[in-house]
């Protein structure tokens, strides 16, 4: 399972690592095979929204090569999202298997066509924003349909990587991951069915 972080300059960190801690652990409790991760962008370094400056292994990859893609939030996604040669290039994770955002990276998912005709969720400050992008807003904290998974705002970002594990590889996995990370503040059980719009 190859994975590609989407970074941006102005991305909020916590979007990113919440989510990158939790599903990480898929390669170290090797649940797949020849899980990989890859930090990727348009641009060798970037710099989030507090000042912390991340250097890029992988800059303007083709993401059709990744199972997964994952996008975090920022106010920058605002202005990303009608950057054509930035959408263009998200854009080719089309084919790819899991497209994953939290807070308003679905501003993102959804410039690139990726939630036309689907559900989806962002932070509550970007509703309207997300709206003409997507079939429904839900209001909630994460939302599936289908193999697009969406969360709300920052925090959102660990839940939404429990449940991503959860959906995969079931509650069990979950709950260990959970307990390696020391965090009691996601429930399988409230996650189990109620968030998924086409579940797989």
């Amino acid at each position: 399972m190859k994975m590609a972080f989407i970074l941006f300059d102005q991305m909020t960190a916590l979007d990113f690592v919440g989510f990158y801690e939790a599903v990480t652990w898929i390669g170290i409790l090797k649940l797949k095979e020849d899980v990989t991760w890859h930090f990727c962008s348009n641009k060798a370094e970037v710099t989030d929204d507090r000042g912390l400056t991340i250097k890029i292994n992988d800059v303007n990859p083709d993401l059709s090569e990744y199972d997964m893609v994952f996008i975090p939030g920022g106010y920058s996604t605002r202005l990303l999202r009608n950057d054509s040669s930035f959408i263009s290039w998200i854009k080719t994770a089309s084919n790819v298997e899991y497209k994953v955002s939290v807070c308003t990276g679905s501003l993102i998912l959804g410039a690139a066509g990726f939630l036309e005709g689907k559900s989806a969720t962002t932070n509550s400050s970007a509703y309207d924003l997300l709206s003409p992008y997507c079939k429904e807003v839900v209001k909630d904290r994460l939302v599936r349909d289908g193999n697009i998974f969406t969360g709300g705002g920052v925090s959102a970002s660990l839940d939404l990587g429990l449940y991503f594990i959860q959906s995969l590889f079931g509650e069990e996995i979950a709950n260990e991951v959970q307990l390696k990370m020391e965090y009691p503040y996601y429930n399988c059980s409230a996650y189990r069915d109620v968030k998924s719009q086409n579940p797989v």
